[in-house]
């Protein structure tokens, strides 16, 4: 290259693009004037809806007022639906229910159809609510809700091609406490204070080998941490007990959770790591009271002479479940005038449990069943010599029938050193927990009453 001629060139080459730049605003001289104007009236025009807005209510922008938001519910917006409800009566099947709402016989098959891909139509039960959704209240309705639980909803497309889908609601958990004072019985205490069925149920599977609750004291007190399930926002079931506390007069009991998994060391534990199932249950049924104790100079209610009565009655509602107190291989099971229907337990060379009067055998109790702690063998009913529904319940030590009541069974092994670290982060996670919850003693009248004595012969 010429670097001499290098200026010239340029100078020729800025020279040329001038023209060319001159000749393209002259032919868009026309387009660059419509452009502007577009501009202006842009500018204006919002300036104009500016203006409009700040008229409408002075010194309030329309962008400020609220967004209304829809309700929702089962995924829908409600707001914009009819909603009425019905409810599953006795004996009515899905193909009954669609011809209620006039759905033609082809397209409820097509909707049974793909509801059994979603659920098993045979759980829908007679007094299950069902939700129906309309566009239109003049209208067919458009879709139908059945809800299985309250952790899930089923929803029938009646509309738009048919279709059945299950949903299931967000759940979220949370560690909740609990604590109370005893003024009467455990039942009062917890609902006095707004806990449920669940959560007292729950605890005494949690206390059941420390505490007898047919043996309650006025003024005891009780702690939990438990876990709580909610539901879109509402309370739904009663998760885990994670630790309870129970205070006597004199003694502090402790039952704390630990989960190690599909193992045998998930269960419930003492402070020390000793495991809280070792022995036996205080009792074979809950929620019941004793009716009659273990007494060797009873006068029988129904043959009216003394006799020894080597058990104790638990006095319950027809078809409550029995269940076994340990481990162990059913030796006996059947039927006799005095006894009932009864179960006999052998749990090991030492001890033997019977459970007398049952209205039913649960399913698989047999002679050879092999049963666990806390397995329901029977319900509680009046067979044989009875006046009312309870349980007599025999227990054998050596051979001999004895008062179970006044037991005390040597402690089981602790955890393993291996678990004890895991097991002592839990416990010491849970117990200050259990610390800081602070009874409140709610006063109450005093509990009348009513004893019902069931009755038995006294056959081994």
């Amino acid at each position: 290259m010429d670097f001499n001629k290098l200026p010239a060139r340029i100078s020729a080459t800025v020279n040329r693009n001038k023209r060319i730049l001159s000749i393209l605003w002259w032919r868009n001289k026309r387009l660059i004037t419509w452009m502007g104007i577009a501009l202006i009236a842009t500018v204006t025009l919002g300036s104009f809806y500016s203006q409009q807005e700040e008229e409408i209510q002075p010194g309030i922008p329309l962008s400020s007022f609220p967004v209304v938001v829809p309700t929702m519910g089962w995924g829908f917006a409600l707001d914009t639906l009819e909603i009425s409800n019905t409810v599953i009566k006795d004996g009515q099947s899905l193909s009954d229910i669609l011809a209620q709402y006039n759905i033609p016989s082809d397209q409820a098959l097509q909707l049974i159809n793909n509801a059994r891909e979603v659920f098993d139509l045979r759980s829908m039960r007679a007094g299950k609510p069902l939700i129906v959704l309309s566009k239109d209240s003049t209208q067919a309705a458009d879709y139908l809700i059945y809800e299985p639980s309250i952790y899930n909803y089923i929803v029938f497309d009646l509309q738009n091609g048919n279709k059945v889908w299950k949903t299931d609601r967000e759940v979220t958990t949370k560690v909740e406490v609990a604590g109370g004072i005893i003024e009467g019985s455990l039942w009062n205490a917890m609902v006095d204070r707004g806990y449920s069925y669940e959560l007292t149920a729950k605890m005494e599977d949690a206390l059941q080998w420390s505490i007898d609750f047919h043996h309650l004291q006025k003024d005891e007190e009780f702690r939990l941490v438990y876990e709580q399930d909610f539901i879109e926002g509402k309370p739904g079931a009663v998760g885990q007990v994670m630790a309870a506390e129970y205070r006597t007069a004199d003694t502090l009991f402790h039952s704390i959770y630990f989960d190690n998994g599909d193992t045998d060391e998930t269960g419930y534990y003492d402070l020390t790591g000793k495991p809280m199932n070792a022995g036996f249950l205080k009792a074979p049924v809950q929620y019941a009271r004793i009716s009659s104790y273990y007494n060797l100079n009873r006068l029988h209610p129904v043959l009216k002479y003394r006799r020894p009565h080597f058990g104790t009655d638990y006095a319950a509602p027809y078809g409550t479940p029995i269940v076994a107190v340990g481990n162990g291989v059913v030796t006996r099971a059947g039927y006799t005038k005095g006894n009932g229907n009864f179960v006999k337990i052998k749990h090991n060379d030492v001890h033997e449990t019977q459970y007398l009067h049952m209205q039913k055998f649960a399913a698989g109790i047999k002679v050879g069943s092999q049963v666990r702690q806390g397995q329901v063998i029977g319900y509680v009913g009046s067979t044989g010599l009875a006046t009312g529904p309870h349980v007599c319940f025999r227990f054998w030590q050596n051979g001999q029938q004895v008062n179970h009541l006044k037991l005390d069974f040597p402690p089981a092994e602790p955890l393993s050193e291996e678990l004890m670290p895991k097991f002592i982060a839990i416990r010491d996670l849970y117990v200050p927990q259990l610390e800081n919850i602070k009874p409140v003693k709610i006063d109450r009248p005093e509990e009348i009453t009513t004893e019902v004595e069931g009755t038995e012969a006294d056959t081994p």
